[in-house]
């Protein structure tokens, strides 16, 4: 099995009892404002859905809570990160998954894609749950392709629509479900998820190069498509792609 392994990785960030200093009310880097002592947030010890959660009162448009330790983004691998919510006082709002990417300098990645889709909380006391796929390579079901560039991301919840809403927060959970996401390529290496395009277009040469590292040796799955490296074009029929 070639895909990258990340038992041995820190996904899931504490929980909001922890402390919520490790929270920011931002984007979640080391300059981010934290959650501690905010008078519209506080831990509540024993809701009777989720235990220990977090309440927040909304009073900005985008309320932004972000988990300010850094959670990789490795090629190959698909992280779900999801949390459990509900209303529990004032007018409807929305919920949805974000995250800030950086690279190796910790700079942050422009013109990625940094939200998952927005999920409706109007229901008092109904718990529901937000979700969204991060990855490198842009295959159906990813909500935040993000590509070679970043190296880390800051991954929270963001709460929109009308304020004065008063939500509580079970945790944020954040899972490698790359062999569920991709079942058949257990034994395979795909470029597409080490940020091929295959457009024709976008220059696909890190992506092989990567895709080749990871495989060490092992089979390398091409789709079909046209594949721009650098000066060469190739163009990847069906009957060649490999597929297993």
């Amino acid at each position: 099995m070639s895909i990258a392994i990340t038992n041995d990785i820190l996904l899931m960030p504490p929980a909001f009892s922890a402390g919520l200093d490790i929270w920011g009310r931002n984007d979640g880097t080391g300059s981010d404002t934290s959650w501690a002592g905010a008078h519209n947030a506080g831990i509540v010890p024993d809701d009777r859905h989720f235990g220990s959660c977090l309440e927040i009162l909304k009073e900005q448009t985008t309320t932004r809570i972000r988990y300010r330790g850094d959670t990789p983004i490795i090629p190959g691998v698909y992280l779900r990160v999801s949390a459990r919510i509900k209303l529990v006082a004032g007018p409807p709002c929305s919920a949805r998954i974000a995250g800030w990417p950086g690279d190796a300098s910790r700079r942050h990645v422009s013109g990625l894609t940094e939200t998952g889709p927005a999920l409706a909380i109007d229901r008092y006391g109904e718990v529901a749950e937000i979700s969204a796929i991060v990855g490198v390579g842009a295959r159906r079901g990813v909500d935040m392709a993000w590509g070679l560039r970043p190296s880390l991301g800051h991954f929270g919840i963001d709460l929109l629509g009308a304020n004065g809403s008063a939500v509580r927060i079970e945790s944020i959970r954040i899972e490698d479900v790359t062999p569920a996401f991709i079942p058949s390529l257990i034994d395979w290496v795909d470029v597409l998820d080490f940020g091929a395009k295959g457009d024709g277009v976008s220059n696909d040469r890190d992506a092989f190069i990567a895709a080749d590292q990871a495989a060490k040796g092992g089979r390398i799955l091409v789709p079909e498509g046209r594949y721009f490296i650098d000066a060469i074009s190739a163009s990847i029929p069906r009957s060649a792609s490999g597929a297993p």
